[in-house]
């Protein structure tokens, strides 16, 4: 049995993970910029996460529930979450003459946010953590 100090600790690691994720994901796009053919990856993890937000947070979508009028009948599953992110080839840039369409300017932004975002988790964890150790701190002072 492990220790949940929150529920969005949980949450806050997969975003960790999923954002360092991305990040290897933009380094290999700008270590091929030079590659011919090379077409730009990025991964979609948003989708997943407010998933899991909703089921950490025990929220009730906004979706009508089916009526299930016989217990014979097949139950309605929602699959269409998946619990792993989306990776995709990001398009619309304008292709070189060797058919490379990364653009070292927008890898260097989306490297940018991707790290600002990592770092405001890194700083949300720290928090989450710092209330339990306050909480432990100040019960060992009591009589």
């Amino acid at each position: 049995m492990s220790l949940e100090i929150s529920r969005s600790f949980g949450l806050i690691e997969q975003a960790l993970d999923y954002r360092s994720a991305r990040q290897d994901m933009i380094s290999s796009n700008i270590a091929n910029a030079d590659t011919p053919f090379y077409k730009p990856r990025d991964i979609s993890f948003q989708d997943t996460l407010i998933a899991k937000k909703a089921e950490a947070m025990k929220e009730n979508s906004n979706t009508l529930a089916l009526a299930q009028t016989n217990g014979a009948h097949i139950p309605l599953t929602n699959e269409t979450s998946s619990s792993k992110p989306t990776v995709f080839f990001r398009d619309g840039h304008m292709a070189r003459n060797d058919g490379n369409s990364v653009d070292i300017d927008v890898e260097t932004t989306e490297m940018s946010k991707n790290s600002i975002m990592f770092n405001a988790l890194i700083q949300a964890a720290k928090k989450d953590t710092m209330m339990y150790k306050s909480v432990i701190d100040s019960s060992s002072k009591v009589q």
